[in-house]
């Protein structure tokens, strides 16, 4: 199986750069696709690639067996650039596909759904990894800047629950969909083992790293306001905001599953586990 050549999209994102750490240690010929490859000899060869540039997708798919996908970021409609894409890749003798989409939508859902159904109507050998919200957004992104400079975690989620998921159990769990002998040709809904409000999670982070963190409820439209002033597109400000709301009043994402240790045989990692190891995201930033 170590012949199999895999494309990973995304290649400096979140989970590519996991599963090319793992899959790499494991013998795998793997390439990451990105819109600006590095000069000189990275030691996972990378190619470069643009979503809405498709003069680039045969050189990123060329001669690849396998391809993980992460749709363009806060694209509402990524059908359109990627079913091309996977389209030229199934002409070219690709023959498995995983996306990476989300917990909170169905194959008959906005944003990713179109490309879930076309992915599990055409591809011969097929995974949808669909995880609940990153624990590193408490650390890398926005909330763990916010945490970071004294402004709390703030949500329209109110005391709905979600099953916070450590990356590197989503990037496990997706090396074993890119290379088990036997393809999952299925949807994987992946959590982290506790299902976790906002308050929660915040209280776990106060505790461990000493700051006085706080989580704040806005109400959907606030949130909405404070997306676009962050520069984020007016429709995805909507759908994301809106993602909140369903949180809290429907429990779209209050679930817990075994998927990581069925999948991987190692249990996924806890948000306090998580935390605990990533306690240097949160030292004061010098002057």
């Amino acid at each position: 199986m170590q012949s199999n050549r895999i494309l990973l999209t995304a290649g400096s994102g979140k989970t590519s750069t996991r599963i090319a750490e793992m899959l790499t240690a494991q013998g795998y010929h793997v390439r990451k696709a990105m819109r600006s490859p590095r000069s000189g000899h990275p030691a996972v060869p990378e190619v470069r690639f643009d979503w809405y540039q498709p003069e680039t997708f045969a050189a990123a798919s060329a001669g690849m067996d396998t391809i993980y996908l992460v749709a363009p970021v806060m694209d509402m409609q990524p059908e359109k650039v990627m079913v091309p894409f996977i389209q030229q890749a199934l002409a070219g003798g690709t023959r498995r596909l995983v996306l990476l989409s989300s917990a909170s939508i169905e194959a008959d859902g906005p944003v990713f759904g179109t490309v879930q159904q076309f992915i599990m109507e055409n591809a011969p050998e097929w995974t949808i990894l669909r995880p609940s919200y990153f624990m590193q957004n408490f650390t890398e992104a926005a909330h763990g800047h916010a945490i970071r400079t004294g402004a709390g975690i703030t949500t329209a989620t109110g005391d709905g629950r979600l099953g916070f998921v450590d990356a590197e159990d989503i990037a496990r769990v997706a090396v074993h969909a890119l290379t088990d002998k036997q393809p999952h040709n299925t949807d994987h809904i992946i959590t982290g083992p506790e299902s976790l409000s906002y308050g929660e999670a915040a209280a776990i982070i106060s505790r461990l790293s000493g700051l006085d963190v706080q989580h704040h409820h806005v109400s959907e439209e606030h949130l909405q306001d404070l997306l676009l002033t962050a520069g984020m597109q007016p429709d995805y400000a909507r759908f994301f905001a809106g993602l909140d709301t369903r949180i809290r009043t429907e429990g779209i994402e209050d679930q817990v599953t075994d998927t990581v240790l069925r999948v991987t045989g190692q249990p996924p990692r806890s948000l306090e586990d998580f935390i605990r190891n990533n306690l240097h995201w949160y030292a004061p930033v010098p002057q």
